[in-house]
């Protein structure tokens, strides 16, 4: 197959040697002597492993044409993402939409480098209204007022379910599934509302993002390992050491507190004492307009404000809102929800229902055409490009570069062998639907991943990619179909927590599915 426009390396590997790659002859050829070859044999197959070594001659015998031998000049000397980048692709892609909201809300947020991407994704669609109301041309909530409550509610959530499992062994898989993560950046729409339930919200302006915030590597290694010291500490003193009596459940409770303000002590000192949910804070703000204005309110009755007549993403119908998800390894409609999965003890626990690609599609669209955003959680590594700002399983020709599709399993098996999982949560804003076919063709997203990215920050998604790589979306019940069930309890899909380097995964009939970390 032709490849034109791929650049090879700036030197020859003819410069040295020892890195030279020999010209190869037909593989069912060999030569004897001068003038004389040997009659075809089948050529043996390459990928073997002899003897814990890899033969030389199989090496080369992947290099045996011009094209193999381009590719490799292409595809080790800069990104394979770029050297494979269609054109037809990025022309395709373009930032044109037919629905599309009408205040999208700005200015475009950066997470850093910190995993907090559900709590980026949440406060840019809880903004939308709060910009309308209060006229404003760009606003921020403080995503980091959510981190320190979230991280703090999660110590405490993890110190509870080690008393909770103290009777069971600690090599066991459940123990050491809750030690493997006990805190981390990711989360879901169900913890926000309790975040937000609990805490409410403040204008960025008034706790901006220390720097632990935009770079939480250090603060949860801090955290972490304290949390696994007083997990050990926790089970001794509840299962009784050496002999002696286990220890009274008020006791132990004091235990806890004592071992939590620690763990505040640390993130205080971290990322800085942040407002009180309770206690009135002053806002000082300019609107669109210039006009300086002046409000003094407590961050859970400010989080009220959101309240909108033609904008129901509010917090007081937070809890309404549905988690659909699309997982075809189970039945549609199957409600699903995760055992030791949470943040706020006593709160709501995280819930989905299952539901086909184009329920989920449907709903989007009809909250779009509503001049809603919409929360979603998707695979955003997977045929996408930062710099672009694309999502489209056309981007990127593997098979032309490397022989080999890399779509060879549907979206059941890639879930069931752990190849794709929920990654990152964004916004969708607006969608492109086909005139004639009445379906969508594209969808416009906005990240947190600053306005370097993308085009200006923004995304534009494929249908197609959707279909693969999006498992999440948070709808608002009028535009579903079965909105009127509601919310999805407890029930037999209630399973383990399985975790995986601070990933959060759901067990359903010992199926994994994982959950958005950020």
């Amino acid at each position: 197959m032709r490849r034109a426009g791929i650049a090879g390396p700036a030197g020859s590997p003819r410069a040295c040697p020892s890195m030279r790659w020999p010209r190869c002859r037909p593989a069912s050829y060999r030569t004897l002597r001068t003038g004389e070859m040997e009659a075809p044999s089948p050529a043996p197959l390459v990928g073997y492993v002899r003897d814990g070594d890899v033969r030389g001659a199989e090496l080369t015998d992947c290099l045996c044409n011009d094209d193999d031998r381009l590719a490799l000049a292409a595809l080790s000397s800069a990104n394979p993402k770029q050297v494979l980048a269609q054109l037809p692709a990025q022309i395709a892609d373009q930032q044109v939409f037919n629905v599309k909201i009408p205040f999208e809300g700005g200015p475009i947020t950066n997470q850093r480098s910190s995993g907090r991407c559900w709590l980026f994704a949440s406060t840019n669609v809880f903004r939308v209204a709060l910009m309308r109301r209060y006229r404003l041309d760009a606003f921020e909530l403080s995503q980091a007022y959510l981190f320190y409550w979230d991280k703090l509610e999660k110590a405490n959530w993890f110190l509870e379910q080690v008393i909770e499992t103290a009777g069971e062994d600690l090599d066991g898989r459940l123990v050491q599934a809750l030690l493997a993560g006990p805190v981390s950046d990711g989360g879901q729409w169900d913890m926000v509302y309790n975040l937000v339930d609990k805490y409410g919200l403040v204008p960025q302006a008034l706790y901006p993002d220390a720097w632990s915030a935009k770079n939480s590597s250090v603060l949860n290694a801090a955290v972490v390992n304290k949390l696994r010291e007083y997990a050990l500490r926790l089970r001794a003193v509840v299962r009784g050491s050496d002999g002696s009596a286990p220890t009274p459940p008020a006791l132990v409770g004091n235990l806890k507190i004592t071992m939590m303000r620690e763990i505040q002590k640390i993130m205080t000192l971290l990322l800085g004492p942040p407002p009180s949910p309770t206690s009135a804070f002053t806002w000082q703000y300019n609107d669109r307009d210039g006009k300086a204005h002046e409000l003094t309110i407590t961050p859970k009755d400010f989080a009220k404000n959101i309240a909108s007549s033609d904008l129901r993403v509010t917090s007081s119908v937070i809890e309404s809102m549905v988690s659909l998800v699309n997982d075809p390894r189970h039945d549609p409609l199957s409600p699903l929800t995760v055992s030791r999965l949470g943040n706020v003890v006593g709160g709501r626990g995280v819930s989905y229902i299952n539901v086909d690609m184009d329920t989920l599609k449907d709903a989007c669209v009809k909250m779009l055409k509503a001049g809603l955003p919409i929360f979603f959680g998707s695979d955003v590594g997977k045929f996408s490009d930062n710099a672009t700002g694309i999502m489209d399983l056309d981007l990127i020709d593997y098979e032309v570069g490397i022989g080999s599709s890399l779509l060879g399993m549907n979206k059941a098996e890639r879930l069931r062998t752990g190849e794709s999982q929920m990654t990152h949560a964004m916004v969708l804003t607006a969608v492109h639907v086909d005139e004639q076919t009445g379906k969508p063709a594209r969808w416009r997203v906005q990240n947190s991943w600053g306005p370097d990215a993308g085009d200006k920050g923004w995304f534009v998604m494929s249908d197609a990619w959707m279909d693969e790589f999006v498992y999440q979306a948070v709808v608002d019940p009028r535009f579903w179909q079965q909105g009127s069930q509601g919310r999805p309890e407890e029930g037999p899909h209630c399973a383990a927590i399985v975790g995986s380097h601070g990933r959060f995964g759901l067990v359903v009939g010992k199926r994994l599915l994982y959950i958005s970390q950020g």
